[in-house]
């Protein structure tokens, strides 16, 4: 009876040995990733360094882009870790940037280099879908957006511009981009308009009429004449034909 007993206790125990082997194996911490190989630097790598630290220096929304204007010819040495350091920025980003770097191999100084740099920033700008007469109120429903490059077109309006409060400065016949000049803040007192004046020192508060010697946005100080003394006075445009005036 026990010899036939034996092999099947044999089995047992080494099937139970082999579990605990497994889970013993399981508790060990894994193994640490083999250290990144010494390789040169790529001009792939520059290329995203540049543009992750440009981006941020510049504080740039959109999708910002560089290309090299000559083949990068690389450090003659590997590294396992490369890191560019830009020694000497540009007072704006432009379509084209010249940029003096150091480049550092695992920490240590490898060279000095100055690049030629073509810039892109792409975003959405307004166009117009069909002609906008001078003077109408922004209306997004009259325009489309695209995207441009806004380092080419600078004055490119961004399609995230723009409420009724806006209106437009000039004619802008359909398909044609929107810029800056094109849009202005809709006056909330118009010259010679009739306007509620209200003036206040302390607690002492004096409403009246007067007339708008001047056109004026919110928060601009704009001239009203007093409808009986003739006299004029400087206020703050508040509201659609309200200037407040605090002595």
């Amino acid at each position: 009876m026990i010899a036939r007993l034996f092999p099947a206790l044999l089995l047992v125990g080494l099937l139970s040995a082999g579990t605990r082997l497994r889970a013993a194996a399981a508790a060990l911490p894994p193994a640490a990733d083999a250290a990144a190989p010494a390789a040169p630097f790529s001009s792939d790598q520059l290329v995203s360094a540049l543009t992750h630290d440009l981006a941020n220096h510049f504080r740039l929304e959109g999708d910002f882009r560089l290309e090299l204007v000559r083949p990068w010819v690389p450090p003659d040495r590997t590294a396992a870790a490369w890191d560019v350091v830009v020694t000497e920025y540009p007072t704006v980003p432009t379509a084209t940037l010249i940029l003096r770097c150091r480049l550092l191999a695992d920490g240590a100084p490898a060279a000095d280099v100055t690049l030629t740099i073509r810039a892109s920033l792409w975003r959405d700008a307004w166009f117009a879908r069909e002609p906008l007469a001078a003077g109408a109120t922004f209306d997004p429903a009259m325009l489309e957006a695209r995207r441009v490059d806004c380092l080419r077109e600078r004055d490119a309006l961004p399609a995230t511009v723009g409420d009724d409060s806006f209106i437009l400065a000039r004619q802008v016949p359909a398909s044609r981009m929107l810029t800056w000049q094109d849009l202005v803040r809709r006056p909330l007192v118009r010259k010679g308009d009739i306007v509620d004046v209200v003036a206040s020192e302390g607690g002492l508060i004096v409403t009246m009429k007067a007339q708008a010697v001047e056109n004026g946005v919110r928060g601009d100080t704009v001239t009203v004449r007093n409808l009986e003394t003739r006299k004029d006075i400087s206020g703050q445009v508040v509201a659609q034909d309200r200037v407040d005036i605090r002595f």
